[in-house]
């Protein structure tokens, strides 16, 4: 079985008590900037198995009575239609998503700031959808020379532009569907009209990575370079927080980067700063609440290769110029891995081989098994090694037949037939209704579809690049899935 190596129960408790901590340090008012995922935080769930992808959330619910929540979104990214990759879906559907998922968790959401605006129709057009939703909804303006001409950034003229949101709980968690949507400077302007107000107000930052009380080359900081490779962070000892303290932290180079103006724009709102580091601002427990490093070193590797494959596949779909590839292939090196770690990259190749180079899938079940599956007339790879790999989690013999040729057929001769497809095989979508129909007559077919739960948390390595069918598929499943930077055929158009 696979090995946990964090502390989730201990996280939550340690967590809520630092941020409790934190508000009365600034007298019982705190803006809190969460960077990464509140929810679906998948990434901290793979590299620190045992964390739950919705730990951060638990929580903020923990304490719900004294949290408000503020969702930033820059008009910039409305205009572009800006989406996140993750769960496909734009970053103003996400905004929607959020505000639902908050108050299903008992989380009161205050309002909805829109940053960077300039009357951008787009961005009209959002805000007065959410304020036909009921929902508050406050404007924050581009500020020339932000974040550097701090006398002009903290004047009437800069934050003093901003519309002031009006807040009523202790502790204000200022989050965003994605990165670069002004959350930082939505909680600084916040301090800038508080202390105008004569309200004590503070700051603070949550970052789960890179985690600052560990080595600086730890695999899950590392990792956390991988999947920001496309972003140009680099992880880097804080040499503010060494200087101060003696103690060696870790921090990623834009915090680094910028603290000296974030302290003087600080020292400009409040008289003087409250932190001597970038380190100082966070409230991150994640490094106290691991409990078995060897399992989340391993865990961390994992992922360093799956973002490998993610950005040779970006590549290779023309939608990076390949710098993120030579990141990773140098976090890899130093993290004493290569792509064949992963162990269901060699069994997909070696199936591949088996079939004459046909494409090919292995899925490695959580208790270490690896099943593979094969392109056929009935079933694409993808497919195949969906319908194996549930066959082994429910111990069903594998040559036990699930689904019959009668209900396959006619999807075939649907999808040929009517909806102008030339490919017969099904996808995995189709593979599941297909056997979600036969379980309705067949108790082997019934316990596997029920068996489709324990695939989560497996890994898998396609030989070719998947359609977007299969992969969200794979992925909604909970499969991680890698691919081979190759598609199956030469043409030039992919679904």
């Amino acid at each position: 079985m696979a090995t946990t190596g964090f502390n989730n129960e201990l996280y939550i408790k340690k967590q809520s008590e630092n941020i409790s901590k934190r508000i009365k340090e600034f007298g019982g008012k705190l803006y809190l900037e969460f960077g990464g995922k509140l929810f679906d935080d998948y990434h901290a769930s793979r590299v620190l198995p045992g964390f739950v992808p919705d730990s951060k959330i638990q929580m903020l619910r923990s304490m719900a009575e004294d949290v408000e929540m503020v969702i930033v979104i820059s008009a910039d990214d409305i205009e572009k239609s800006k989406a996140r990759s993750d769960i496909g879906i734009s970053y103003t559907a996400d905004v929607l998503r959020l505000i639902d998922a908050f108050r299903d968790m008992g989380l009161f959401v205050g309002s909805v700031v829109i940053s960077k605006y300039a009357c951008q129709p787009a961005a009209n057009a959002f805000k007065n959808r959410m304020e036909q939703f009921g929902i508050r909804v406050y404007l924050h303006y581009p500020i020339d020379g932000y974040p550097n001409n701090v006398s002009y950034i903290v004047s009437d003229e800069g934050f003093g532009n901003n519309e002031y949101i009006e807040t009523s709980r202790p502790l204000v968690v200022v989050t965003a569907p994605g990165p670069g949507s002004g959350k930082m400077a939505t909680c600084l302007s916040q301090l800038y009209h508080e202390y105008k107000r004569g309200i004590k107000a503070g700051y603070a930052k949550f970052e789960t990575f890179p985690v600052w009380n560990l080595p600086l080359k730890h695999p899950v900081n590392l990792a956390y370079e991988a999947a920001t490779a496309d972003l140009n962070d680099v992880n880097m000892i804080d040499p503010f927080h060494l200087e101060a303290y003696g103690v060696t932290s870790v921090n990623y180079n834009r915090d680094v980067e910028v603290f000296p103006v974030l302290n003087a724009i600080f020292e400009s709102i409040e008289g003087k700063s409250p932190y001597k580091s970038p380190t100082d601002m966070g409230v991150n427990m994640v490094g106290f609440c691991i409990d078995d490093d060897d399992a989340v070193i391993s865990a961390a590797k994992e992922e360093i290769v799956r973002r490998y494959f993610a950005a040779l596949c970006e590549k290779k779909k023309g939608n990076d110029n390949g710098n993120a590839v030579q990141k990773i292939e140098v976090i890899m090196r130093q993290a004493g891995i290569t792509v064949n770690d992963r162990a269901v990259v060699p069994a997909a190749i070696r199936r591949s081989e088996e079939t004459e180079g046909q494409p090919a899938v292995a899925i490695k079940l959580k208790d270490g098994r690896i099943v593979t599956g094969k392109t056929s007339e009935l079933l694409g790879a993808a497919s195949a090694a969906l319908l194996n790999a549930v066959k082994a989690a429910a111990g069903i013999d594998e040559s036990q037949l699930l689904i019959r040729p009668e209900v396959i057929e006619p999807i075939q001769g649907l999808k040929v037939g009517h909806l102008g497809n030339k490919n017969p095989r099904l996808h995995t979508d189709e593979l599941l209704i297909a056997l979600t129909i036969s379980a309705t007559a067949n108790e082997v077919s019934r316990q596997a579809a029920d068996a489709l739960g324990l695939l989560r948390g497996s890994e898998a390595h396609s030989t070719v690049i998947l359609s977007q069918v299969d992969e969200d598929i794979y992925r909604r499943l909970g499969i991680n899935l890698t691919c081979e930077p190759t598609y199956q055929t030469n043409r030039l158009f992919h679904k």
